[in-house]
């Protein structure tokens, strides 16, 4: 095996890894997740040979699990009603997201603009499912990624 100092790192698209690559993948998420306990119960749930997950499992990893800190900034417009900080909020926390800052203008003409600053290193959902889940709220006029740090 190559020392892993001398190794290099390519970052690439789901769609050209190999059908191998994808369900090793998806048994590491179901160890790391706790779904299955063990290598044979993952790999025969996904349909893959042992050998080819002890191939490739030290060998693809999801883009996330190698990035240290995820720090995601989203501007919100929001309607201003009672209760509209604390409903987001709420979607926020069900996603696992940890606020870091929240920044919130004073409402001018019933709208105000809130900028969150989120560790999304716990986010149990997709980064676009998130966004969708903010913008389908009525009293969202429009939610916007500004920085998504190592996402």
């Amino acid at each position: 095996m190559k020392n892993i100092a001398n190794q290099r790192y390519y970052l690439v698209r789901e769609d050209v890894l190999t059908d191998a690559m994808q369900k090793t993948l998806e048994a590491k998420q179901l160890l790391e997740s706790g779904t299955v306990s063990s290598i044979w119960d993952a790999v025969k749930k996904v349909d893959l040979s042992r050998s080819a997950f002890y191939k490739y499992r030290d060998a693809v990893f999801p883009f996330h699990s190698i990035v240290k800190e995820r720090i995601l900034t989203i501007i919100i417009q929001l309607q201003d009603q009672k209760g509209t900080l604390a409903n987001l909020l709420g979607i926020i926390t069900n996603a696992h997201c940890n606020v870091l800052t929240i920044h919130q203008t004073i409402p001018i003409q019933g709208r105000a603009n809130v900028t969150l600053s989120l560790d999304v290193t716990s986010m149990d959902v997709d980064l676009n499912e998130l966004i969708e889940s903010i913008q389908k709220l009525e009293f969202v006029e429009s939610a916007e990624v500004i920085s998504s740090g190592a996402l």
